[in-house]
């Protein structure tokens, strides 16, 4: 099954996905857009021309386990994902991705422009490779 993470964000939004055996999540893109609309249709787009049976959500909870503003536009943008795609959505909580992602980029020396345009689809990386690692448990 090909499934396809997306880390949303309020200007930039990566995209990851994964092969058909669902074994390794790899970044796909980061899509520039600030219109919720317009972002939702990208994304839908890019999910059929994956020809993805599933789109991973990632929910940006507090460190505490609870939602703020983040976590409830994540929803919203799910909620709005719906109206774009008959693919089934689920939300994963993202707690640290993007952290993990900057530590990567750190490791492998990436750095300045090059890095402000792949964090975001490492950060989607990093949230579909720990879905799938959690359906092998």
């Amino acid at each position: 099954m090909i499934i396809i993470a997306v880390d949303p964000g309020k200007a930039r939004t990566g995209l990851a996905v994964c092969d058909k055996t669902m074994f390794l999540a790899s970044p796909l893109c980061v899509i520039e857009e600030w219109n919720r609309e317009r972002l939702a249709e990208k994304v839908a787009a890019a999910a059929a021309k994956e020809n993805a049976e599933l789109i991973i959500i990632g929910l940006p909870k507090n460190m505490d386990g609870s939602e703020g503003e983040s976590a409830l536009a994540a929803r919203d943008f799910a909620l709005l994902m719906a109206n774009y795609t008959d693919i089934p959505i689920k939300m994963l909580d993202e707690r640290c991705t993007t952290m993990i992602a900057h530590r990567y980029l750190n490791d492998n020396n990436v750095r300045g422009k090059k890095r402000k345009k792949t964090v975001d689809a490492v950060a989607a990386t990093v949230i579909l490779q720990s879905y799938l690692d959690s359906l092998k448990k």
